[in-house]
């Protein structure tokens, strides 16, 4: 057996594959084609060949529009060539697909680490989005302008979102954790015309205020267009907290008073209509601004949500997320299936696990979003769930953020049971959807995740392209055919040159992702094999060496260089970060100075972003072009050897990071100290 998949063994197997929705779907085509698909993998083999599957999966979705898409006019060229315009006739709008429910059904449940558990009906929901829509309307929202979000997975970001998509315009946000230059690398970039701002949270226990890194966001973007800031009660004490001596503010209370009676209008808009901006992790410089389409996001993240989990009005979705992160936007479209979701703010460390656990149970989630890092920690820490709660409403398991190891797998089937579908996934910010998911009507073998996704062409490919898939060989994840979601385009990118070179350049005419991946040619099944580019990701949590850099620079009076690169070794089941430092001459890396620099990457971003492990070097490797090589660094600390090559300008640097392969010798400690 090849080594890649020694491990894999049947976990799980559907008790009634014919209940899927994708056979729904399978048996849909089959009638409206007059084909003969038989399974899954010949109905995705179907919707990578022929685009008319987007029209079958439109009316599978029931997708709610003005105007239909046309049979003839599926897509055309687009500005950017390697991105077409799907339905091009299509009229519609992202926020009327949500809001279809307006009965007394319980749409989205609010709690946090206090315990308080509040439902909002879809009635309500209605009710708050139309007041909300109608006081950005009169306060000059139009068609395009730019909305922006501090703020907590909440009730009131669920509102904003989705007044915003109903007049058309595009929602942006960051979580409240993020420092006030990382949040300004991204909404100069954007200039967004209102931003809603969380006063203080709780987190782990503790209040955070706010306020100073507000004032100084808010006063900063006054200068880059920002017409109005609002600011949300606190949800600690529910008060109304104003900044002091800065102008255009106000309170949510004061700002929904500005609307009046009229009735929530959805405005119909073409399918690629942008509807939210997420960003990149600013691996090359700061985040790109990713714009995606109201109709790309819509018709992707309710696929994935009731295909690969199938999801009906009946399950209630609990996706652990911050606004921050691609999975929020993703959650969001659950309402479009009429599934309740749940909005939880705070640490699931706080007061501890076992109560987290608990209200998973009380809230009868049947799908839980969750990451490798969490499942780790519940058997890190001895606790089984099922001596705590029953857990009977609880039928999928769907991890995503990092790579879920096959003990992981293994260890997670066992804890919660045979009747938990454990679902993997890998995609991206980049396209707001998956590449590789579960797939309900086959099994589940360890460490693999089930599927390609319907609709994405993903293949295999070695460095000059070829596709090695058949030889089970691990490569290059890429797309080879377009598909609904792909970005719009990076706003700001005039020309289309650097969306072209984050994703085309490599493979001209075809998506790579940055992954490295390999399929069982048994099963089918997919193993992803970590980053294959300088994107950082301990725990899930994506972010580029940029960011880092950015912080270190008030430290150049005693830093010369840096390099901050991830390292993931076979027996790790997580990647770390590593900051390595060149100091200046007469100058060593104290204590104290490597203190402040954690504390300064804290402030400036969160605490999630600092590194690990933070090491004093002597040199640093560049490119002849005079770019840092941090992809090889990367791959050298995680165990492979490499040959320079004639790119690196100084090739004698790379010898000197070899020794942190074993990093426990290096440092005498075998956990981080942080």
């Amino acid at each position: 057996m090849d080594p890649y998949f020694s491990q894999s063994k049947l976990l799980w197997k559907p008790h009634r594959p014919s209940d899927a929705s994708s056979e729904n779907l399978r048996r849909l085509v089959n009638r409206k084609h007059g084909l003969k698909l038989a399974n899954y993998h010949d109905l995705h083999k179907y919707s990578v060949e022929d685009y008319t599957f987007w029209l079958d999966l439109w009316e599978h979705l029931a997708i709610i529009s003005s105007v239909p898409p046309r049979k003839d006019n599926i897509l055309v060229k687009g500005a950017l060539d390697e991105v077409p315009i799907w339905f091009p006739d299509a009229r519609l709008n992202y926020a009327e697909n949500l809001l279809f429910r307006k009965d007394d059904g319980i749409a989205c449940t609010a709690s946090g680490e206090l315990g308080l558990v509040t439902h909002y009906t879809y009635r309500e929901l209605n009710e708050r989005v139309r007041l909300m829509a109608t006081a950005l309307r009169l306060n000059g929202l139009k068609i395009g302008d730019r909305v922006a979000g501090i703020v907590t997975n909440s009730i009131d970001a669920i509102v904003i979102a989705l007044a915003v998509a109903s007049i058309g315009g595009i929602f942006s946000s960051t979580a409240t954790d993020m420092g006030t230059q990382g949040i300004l690398d991204r909404y100069r970039q954007i200039q967004p015309k209102f931003i809603f701002a969380e006063t203080e949270v709780l987190y782990a226990g503790k209040v955070i205020d706010l306020l100073p890194k507000v004032t100084d966001v808010v006063q900063d973007l006054m200068n880059q267009g920002l017409q109005q800031a609002i600011l949300l009660p606190s949800c600690v004490s529910g008060k109304q907290i104003a900044l002091k001596g800065v102008s255009k503010t106000t309170t949510l209370s004061a700002f929904l008073q500005t609307g009046d009676n009229r009735e929530l209008l959805f405005e119909q808009l073409p399918f690629s209509q942008p509807l939210f901006i997420l960003y990149s992790s600013g691996t090359s410089g700061k985040p790109k601004c990713i714009v995606h389409s109201a109709g790309g996001v819509l018709l992707q993240t309710k696929k994935d949500i009731k295909l690969s989990f199938n999801a009906t009005p009946d399950d209630t979705y609990f996706q652990y997320t911050t606004t921050g992160w691609m999975m929020w936007a993703f959650m969001l479209t659950s309402l479009a299936l009429g599934t309740r979701i749940i909005l939880y703010d705070g640490s699931p460390f706080h007061p501890d696990l076992k109560t987290y656990l608990k209200f998973i149970n009380d809230q009868g989630v049947s799908i839980l979003g969750t990451s490798p890092r969490f499942l780790a920690e519940i058997q890190g820490r001895g606790i089984k769930p099922l001596e705590l709660a029953p857990f009977d409403a609880l039928r999928t398991i769907a991890s995503t953020g990092a790579v879920l190891t096959p003990p992981m797998f293994e260890w997670t089937q066992q804890t919660f049971g045979d009747k938990i579908h454990l679902v993997s996934t890998s995609g991206g910010t980049d396209i707001c959807t998956s590449f590789v998911t579960g797939a309900p009507s086959l099994p589940v073998y360890t460490g693999e995740i089930q599927a390609k996704s319907l609709g994405m062409k993903v293949e295999v490919f070695d460095p000059v392209g070829n596709n090695i898939e058949h030889i089970c060989q691990p490569g290059e994840l890429v797309c080879t055919r377009p598909h609904p979601s792909l970005p719009v385009c990076f706003w700001g990118d005039e020309n289309g040159q650097k969306f072209h070179d984050a994703y085309f350049s490599i493979y001209p005419g075809i998506w790579r992702q940055g992954d490295f991946m390999i399929v069982n040619p048994a099963t089918k099944g997919i193993m992803i094999l970590g980053r294959s580019d300088g994107v950082l990701n301990p725990s899930g949590v994506r972010f580029g060496s940029a960011e880092i850099y950015s912080v270190l620079e008030q430290y150049s009076e005693s830093l010369d260089d840096s390099l901050c690169v991830g390292q993931r070794r076979p027996q790790d089941k997580d990647e770390r970060v590593l900051l390595f430092l060149k100091m200046r001459s007469g100058k060593t890396l104290t204590p104290t100075l490597e203190s402040q620099i954690r504390e300064s990457i804290k402030k400036a971003l969160s605490a999630r972003h600092v590194p690990a492990y933070i090491f004093e070097t002597t040199d640093i490797p560049y490119t002849v072009n005079g770019k840092k090589i941090e992809i090889a660094v990367k791959q050298i600390i995680s165990g492979s050897n490499l040959q320079p090559s004639g790119t690196v300008a100084n090739p004698e640097s790379l010898q000197l990071y070899y020794k942190y392969r074993d990093i426990e010798k290096v440092t005498g400690q075998s956990k981080p100290k942080l």
